[in-house]
């Protein structure tokens, strides 16, 4: 997380954009930047079960990150500038990266309004423009603007162990119906380095055929470390 919004501020500085892929090194409950959870999930369950947690920058509702590929997308916005658009851009480079994996997801359109950032889990129903297979989310997103950057998060399911999430919590919740998942869509589960490539070539096609991988620098590294002690101080996990 804490990398992520070093990348944002990079972006400010920089005027470049980054498409960065990773996974998690154990599962870790990440809560929407203003969703509610103090009192509603149990944190001595959650340590009980090794789950981690962590407040997101970004908007949205928790999800886990266990069997996923996490993205996040970095880059100069202008303060006037349609939310939507930018949206629908990395959703045309996701579309595409999954499609080549054999993954033919489309873009939801709920008749409802999007999701509140409620207690009910992230992959619970798919919010407009969300992507969807067979009618089931497999990628949830959400995204922030701050001072001319945005951040955009998402998170690919490997396997759908988003069902597990009630059980941290406090009080009881009907589990959410099953999410589509890449093992489902593919019939094996593919690993983080496939779909990290599918997603790579797909932004050199569509968006950057100059695009190259990230060399850090003391000054992001510098962001990140100072950033890492807000994501893991526990006032701003449950600041709400």
């Amino acid at each position: 997380m804490a990398l992520d919004e070093a990348l944002m501020a990079r972006a400010r500085r920089t005027g470049e954009s980054v498409f960065r892929v990773y996974s998690w090194s154990s599962p870790t409950l990440s809560l929407g930047r203003n969703q509610r959870a103090r009192g509603l999930y149990d944190p001595e369950r959650l340590s009980v079960r090794g789950v981690g947690v962590v407040r997101r920058p970004t908007g949205g509702r928790a999800l886990l990150h266990h069997r996923e590929i996490t993205y996040s997308v970095t880059g100069p916005c202008a303060p006037d500038g349609a939310l939507h658009i930018e949206y629908a851009r990395i959703n045309a480079l996701l579309v595409s990266a999954l499609a080549a994996l054999g993954a033919p997801v489309t873009a939801a359109a709920p008749a409802s309004r999007a999701p509140r950032p409620t207690s009910t889990p992230c992959f619970a129903e798919p919010a407009r423009g969300e992507l969807v297979l067979g009618g089931r989310k497999l990628v949830g997103s959400a995204q922030w603007r701050d001072r001319g950057a945005l951040l955009q998060h998402g998170s690919i399911l490997i396997d759908d162990d988003q069902g597990t999430i009630p059980e941290l919590m406090r009080e009881a919740m009907a589990r959410p119906e099953r999410a589509a998942t890449l093992r489902g869509a593919l019939g094996r589960p593919p690993s983080v380095g496939e779909v990290a490539e599918a997603l790579f070539e797909a932004v050199r096609a569509h968006a950057d055929a100059g695009a190259r991988p990230l060399e850090e620098d003391a000054l992001l590294a510098r962001d990140a470390a100072d950033l890492g002690a807000r994501y893991r101080d526990e006032a701003w996990t449950w600041r709400r």
